[in-house]
């Protein structure tokens, strides 16, 4: 084998390697969360979201959870930017994915204020004023959320066909929770918009994957 084609051989290596760390991140984060969340005492997913895991006794394991699905899902965007690179999406594609996944470091980072009753002993309601830490967790949420939309469109014109309107379909049904915000059904259609949307990052990961 020639030096260029090792190299070549190499490139592709390193490529696979970082879009498999996108694969495995939707499902890790997502299995992760779930699997507290029934185990969590207190912790009640019509009124909780994952966030909120974040806080008490054992909240380490959910901060660790994303900041280390962000990390993946950083990788993640290395792979993309070296998959599609002078493609159509190539540009905007990887600096959306990047900005979710700091967001999703950021939202470890910074963790949420306890509020409706979570952890136990919190008061039932929305406190009453913010933490830093608290205010910064929720710029987090809105620079990564908006970023992960767009995200769905900018791959819906670089993809064709079927895959072309999954990604569409994937940024529609995105933009389901804004407009039940504060509603009793806010933040369970959260949790079906998460569970879509996360696996569509990792989807488009091992879409990319076998295309190199």
């Amino acid at each position: 084998m020639t030096a260029l084609g090792t190299r070549q051989r190499s490139g592709t290596d390193v490529t696979g390697l970082l879009l498999g760390c996108g694969v495995l991140a939707g499902p890790l984060y997502l299995a992760t969360g779930f699997a507290q969340a029934f185990t969590r005492d207190g912790f009640d997913l019509r009124r909780h979201p994952f966030s909120f895991l974040s806080l008490g006794d054992g909240g380490w394991v959910q901060v660790a959870n994303f900041v280390l699905t962000g990390l993946l899902f950083l990788a993640m965007v290395f792979g993309v930017r070296r998959a599609i690179k002078g493609q159509r999406g190539g540009t905007w594609g990887p600096v959306l994915l990047g900005i979710f996944a700091v967001g999703m470091v950021g939202g470890g980072v910074f963790v949420a204020d306890p509020a409706f009753g979570f952890p136990v002993g919190a008061p039932d309601g929305q406190p009453e004023s913010l933490s830093w830490h608290g205010t910064l967790h929720g710029v987090a949420f809105f620079a990564a959320f908006p970023a992960l939309i767009a995200a769905c469109f900018v791959f819906a014109r670089r993809f064709r066909g079927g895959w072309s309107w999954y990604c569409a379909a994937t940024g529609v049904i995105s933009m389901a929770p804004m407009a039940f915000m504060g509603s009793e059904w806010g933040t369970v259609l959260l949790y079906a918009v998460a569970v879509v949307s996360w696996l569509w990052v990792s989807a488009v990961a091992l879409k990319l994957r076998a295309e190199v």
